[in-house]
């Protein structure tokens, strides 16, 4: 299955953020961060709502799995940023 949308969407351009600015930068960072996963789980979870093959609600739920593992993913690194030896 193919989507008529582009990949990278166009005009999405880059996440306005420098490597040189503060850790409080990386706060904003991960914010975004998780606005973006919060669509896509929000967006699989209707997909495997509404889908009727077996395999395809299978493959949506691996979606969702795999947005929240990376929500949890994304909170734990924010809450270890910048401890040296953890």
């Amino acid at each position: 299955m193919s989507s008529d949308i582009p990949f990278p969407a166009p005009n999405a351009g880059k996440v306005p953020f420098a490597v040189e600015k503060d850790f409080h930068d990386l706060r904003g960072l991960f914010h975004q961060l998780n606005n973006q996963l919060g669509i896509i789980l929000a967006n699989a979870e209707l997909l495997e709502s509404r889908l009727e093959s077996k395999d395809a609600v299978v493959r949506a739920g691996h979606i969702v799995s795999s947005a929240v593992e990376a929500i949890a993913l994304a909170d734990n690194i924010r809450d270890h940023k910048g401890r040296s030896g953890e």
